[in-house]
């Protein structure tokens, strides 16, 4: 009898009340959840990460909107826009202006990105050999990336000045006749190519320099063991271990030379009845971002602006789908 009084008191005693599983469950739906839940939880996150969106949204992404509608309109940036379909890509297809533009800016790209390449990566070498002083030359290298290109394309005008310039200088000095660089059309093309080399050389060292960094010191030390020469080491070590990074600074050195303005606009722009955006002479040093200018604000044409202008895009996405297969065919090997 006393177990039979006993255990129902047990099975009352362990059996959960209805507020208790009321309360749980009102407190589990009350709870957010999902996606929202997450939202609510860190939503102090969001709205400081949320300016470089709202900038993005509008200042990169809706213009970059715009401006394919653009492309296939004809306006002149005051009158009502007119549908052009195809017609304005079918006629940057013909364009010969064009064209030559994209040659100047891939000459000019070849005279002073492999020349550029070649230096920064001998004085990263240098530099990762140096024991003192690392700070201070690493400074000096990346210096001239952050300089103001407008001031370094008036210092390199007085450089390549006809009557007193400093190359014609050091010309006369060796007793060589002097050269017209701002008026002939390879002159142009050389001085351009000698401004983009000294500007952009240090920061291409500075690329190098990390990636000599992660190089493991074993297979220098292998290398040294087997009776390897600093010219060997480092073409059978260096170069190979580096082809990732040579590769990437190829891409981002080509991707800046199609971008290429200031450069040629203020080394180049003159009030002689030519544009400031034509290149100089014969168009020798009108880059493909000068003819989009040119096109777009000499000519009042936005709708043909728009065109070159994604025309470049599409440059540049070959580039880096090249750099692409480069890299993944490598990792592959």
């Amino acid at each position: 009898m006393a177990d039979m009084k006993t255990a129902p008191a047990a099975a009352v005693a362990t059996a959960p009340s209805p507020a208790g599983t009321a309360g749980r469950a009102g407190r589990a739906g009350a709870a957010p959840s999902g996606h929202k839940g997450g939202i609510r939880r860190h939503w102090r996150l969001y709205a400081a990460i949320s300016p470089f969106y709202l900038l993005f949204l509008c200042f990169g992404l809706v213009p970059a909107g715009f401006s394919l509608f653009l492309a296939f309109q004809r306006w002149d940036g005051l009158g009502d826009m007119e549908y052009a379909g195809l017609s304005q890509f079918r006629y940057l297809l013909a364009d010969t202006q064009f064209w030559d533009a994209v040659v100047n800016t891939l000459e000019i790209w070849a005279m002073g990105t492999l020349p550029m390449l070649f230096i920064a990566l001998v004085s990263a070498v240098m530099l990762n050999s140096a024991v003192r002083f690392k700070g201070v030359y690493r400074f000096a290298y990346f210096v001239p990336s952050v300089t103001s290109v407008v001031a370094v394309a008036v210092i390199f005008g007085s450089i390549f000045s006809t009557s007193f310039g400093l190359m014609n200088a050091v010309l006369r000095t060796v007793g060589i006749s002097e050269v017209a660089w701002l008026n002939e059309p390879w002159g142009i093309k050389v001085a351009v190519a000698a401004l983009m080399t000294w500007q952009w050389t240090g920061y291409n060292a500075i690329i190098f320099l990390a990636g000599l960094q992660t190089i493991p010191t074993e297979l220098y030390e292998a290398a040294r063991v087997d009776g390897a020469g600093p010219i060997r080491t480092f073409f059978s070590v260096t170069m190979p271990m580096m082809r990732p990074v040579i590769l990437f600074t190829v891409v981002v050195s080509t991707i800046t030379g199609l971008q290429s303005f200031s450069e040629s606009q203020v080394l180049l722009g003159r009030n002689d009845g030519l544009s400031t955006f034509a290149g100089g002479p014969e168009h020798a040093g009108q880059t493909v971002v000068l003819y989009f200018f040119q096109q777009t604000f000499d000519n009042n044409d936005f709708g043909y602006g728009a065109a070159i202008a994604w025309a470049i895009f599409m440059i540049v996405v070959v580039f880096s789908l090249i750099n692409w297969r480069l890299v993944n065919r490598r990792e592959k090997g």
